[in-house]
């Protein structure tokens, strides 16, 4: 795909959520996208790898939560996989102090990569395990905002999530359209790590029947130092 076609596919996809790119950003995403389908030749960062496709469910799905992120926001984005959606928020919000974690080196290599690549200052990347990373005093509780994407069902997720989020602090969790279940068995969970469900919202990609939902939870109380607990039990025993 050329630059030029890209960049009108991109117009059009973010004029329905009124998000403006300017020609730096529009450089910086086409560079990203490049960089993806290159290195997913030799490691497995992701099965999407048609551009109209890296569009629309990585790009275009990652800045949708931009909306509901406030200005100089501190955030983690736990199990970023191919930077999704922390890089895309960066480009788009040069405000953002942004965290990358993820608990495989050679997406971590790749990450850093594309960082210095693109040019984006105020992000890092953390090579960790998620329960291990919400341990971290230097991090624990700290966080405007920790978002993730489809990584894991509420129960576990919110264990990942929530005890870095400081109080008043929120975490957005990017899921499927059906939620309802994942929600009904992930409320005990968020409500023992100190998380309350303030918002649930839900809406098609644009020019799309993609659905997809955003759970918030906001922080609510502090978590009980033993969360989360080692690393492989929230995925086997969810709260």
């Amino acid at each position: 795909m050329d630059y030029n076609e890209f960049c009108e596919i991109m117009d059009k996809y973010l004029n329905e959520l009124q998000v403006k790119l300017n020609e730096k950003q529009k450089e910086q995403f086409f560079k990203y996208m490049n960089m993806l389908i290159e290195w997913n030749k030799n490691i497995n960062l992701t099965a999407i790898i048609e551009p109209k496709e890296v569009i629309l469910k990585h790009f275009v799905d990652s800045v949708t939560i931009s909306k509901y992120i406030e200005k100089n926001s501190y955030i983690a984005d736990v199990g970023t996989g191919a930077g999704f959606p922390g890089i895309p928020l960066k480009i788009l919000r040069e405000d953002l102090n942004v965290v990358l974690v993820d608990s495989l080196n050679k997406r971590i290599k790749y990450l850093d990569e594309v960082i210095k690549e693109l040019g984006l200052n105020d992000i890092k990347t953390i090579h960790s395990r998620a329960e291990e990373f919400g341990k971290n005093k230097e991090y624990r509780e700290k966080f405007d905002v920790v978002t993730s994407r489809a990584v894991a069902n509420l129960a576990t997720l919110s264990e990942y999530l929530v005890p870095l989020a400081k109080i008043d602090g929120k975490c957005l969790c990017m899921k499927g359209p059906e939620i309802e279940e994942e929600v009904s068995n992930g409320n005990r969970a968020i409500e023992i790590l100190g998380g309350t469900i303030t918002n649930i919202y839900k809406f098609n990609l644009p020019q799309s029947d993609i659905g997809r939902t955003v759970v918030e939870i906001t922080k609510k109380d502090k978590t009980n130092k033993k969360y989360p607990r080692k690393a492989g039990l929230p995925s086997k025993e969810p709260l």
